[in-house]
């Protein structure tokens, strides 16, 4: 599996940036995860809209879905060029019918609900979900294939049941919003010292922080990190790429 960042601020995207939004591409296929504020632009130095398989959605926060739209109007306008494509599926739970229902768009998009008590296969990829804690209804990912794991936490607090949720995985991108000195379990986010100790309970090969907070030195949030995780910690970049 390869992993590429495309946005990583938590909120909104700092300038000329993007928020939330991952390609994850494996034998062809690409599964866009996340497509927030300034994804599509940003997507399009490394694949064009229509050439997506499928998109995951962790939750209907703007940071996370706002470029939904203008995805499915970049496909629309590709179909009016000449480039047809199939009906591209749009997985998001069903929680929120009426975000939900923004999914489903002409014969361009159809949304899809997943279902967290199952095991949804997208592709070559195989997906459990666990519901976090966060103000709107989320799901953390895991994502197989091949004997290959990434854990995709989405927005969440620290919560124990994602220790064994992650177990052992090769790759687990976490969302980090706050500095190591500060509580986010109000907030529904994570700190430095939650996301590190998460990943050292779990085990995780290595551990990339994302969902960044837009104040305060980045770096810190390594140094915090690794007081917690003996393993490998980077900060999420744009179009960073790490292949398991």
């Amino acid at each position: 599996m390869k992993l590429t960042v495309i946005g990583y601020w938590g909120g909104y995207p700092k300038l000329n940036e993007a928020s939330s939004g991952y390609l994850l591409e494996h034998d062809g296929f690409q599964l866009l995860i996340d497509c927030g504020s300034g994804v599509l632009s940003k997507l399009q130095n490394i694949t064009q809209p229509e050439e997506l398989d499928a998109v995951i959605l962790s939750h209907y926060h703007p940071d996370h879905v706002a470029d939904i739209g203008v995805l499915q109007h970049a496909r629309l306008i590709q179909g009016f060029l000449g480039k047809k494509t199939r009906t591209l599926p749009l997985y998001g739970h069903d929680l929120d019918q009426y975000e939900f229902s923004k999914l489903t768009y002409k014969d361009i998009t159809k949304g899809v609900a997943y279902y967290p008590s199952g095991v949804l296969t997208i592709g070559p990829f195989h997906v459990s979900f666990l519901r976090t804690d966060h103000p709107a209804p989320c799901y953390a990912m895991r994502i197989e294939a091949d004997g290959k794991a990434i854990i995709y936490t989405g927005d969440s607090s620290y919560k124990e049941e994602f220790i064994e949720f992650s177990r052992n995985a090769d790759l687990l991108l976490c969302e980090c919003n706050f500095y190591g000195h500060q509580n986010g379990k109000s907030a529904g986010h994570m700190n430095s010292f939650d996301a590190g100790r998460f990943a050292q309970k779990a085990e995780v090969k290595q551990l990339i922080l994302t969902h960044l907070p837009h104040y305060g030195s980045l770096p810190q949030l390594i140094t915090e990190a690794s007081s917690e995780f003996t393993g490998i910690i980077r900060l999420a970049e744009e179009f960073q790429s790490i292949s398991i």
